[in-house]
């Protein structure tokens, strides 16, 4: 029987909540777990652009083409009219002294190879002539022109003679050839304004 006063305690179903009649069957759930996926997972950068490493490799090809030997001068890379290796220069000299030493032996004797006074210069001198007038007539010393390498001017002009005479007379003095500036050239080359290059 019902009591006046007395409390009735009714157990809440699905069903009495409006809200719940409202949201479809597990969109709850499924919100829940949406949420907290999208609070874990970052949300995604824009892939970087290729663009800065596209012309930093085309700027590092660029600088890699223009620093080879010869560049700043104008020379080509490779093949004829390109700059002249040292092991070519050296080998040229070598055989323009060996040559030279045959002609000094056959025209003073062998004096020449062991004894003093004005002999002992024979070699050298034999070596200025050859020089001077093959490198005016020819653009090379009888050793380059077996090396296959040449001496030309920066401006494309015909050596002549006095650049010829003037070159070969540093080179015997030693030190103008020794002294090194850029692109391989000596102090003879940067005063007369030449350049040893490849004839191949």
């Amino acid at each position: 029987m019902f009591q006046p006063g007395n409390t009735l305690h009714q157990t809440a179903r699905p069903g009495d909540d409006p809200a719940a009649e409202r949201m479809p069957p597990g969109r709850g759930a499924a919100a829940g777990v949406h949420g907290r996926d999208a609070a874990a997972t970052p949300l995604p950068h824009p892939a970087p652009s290729n663009d800065g490493a596209v012309r930093y490799a085309r700027a590092m090809a660029t600088a890699d083409e223009d620093s080879y030997p010869g560049a700043s001068i104008g020379l080509p890379p490779t093949g004829r009219g390109s700059l002249a290796s040292w092991w070519s220069r050296i080998a040229a000299l070598v055989l323009d002294w060996g040559a030279c030493m045959v002609v000094a032996v056959f025209l003073f004797g062998v004096g020449v190879l062991r004894e003093g006074g004005w002999r002992a210069w024979m070699i050298l001198a034999v070596y200025f002539v050859e020089s001077a007038v093959l490198t005016a007539l020819a653009g090379a010393s009888f050793g380059q022109l077996i090396a296959r390498i040449a001496v030309v001017r920066l401006d494309e002009q015909p050596l002549g003679w006095w650049r010829a005479l003037a070159r070969a007379a540093m080179i015997s003095l030693v030190l103008p050839t020794v002294v090194i500036g850029a692109e391989r050239r000596g102090l003879n080359d940067l005063v007369l304004g030449t350049v040893v290059v490849n004839r191949r």
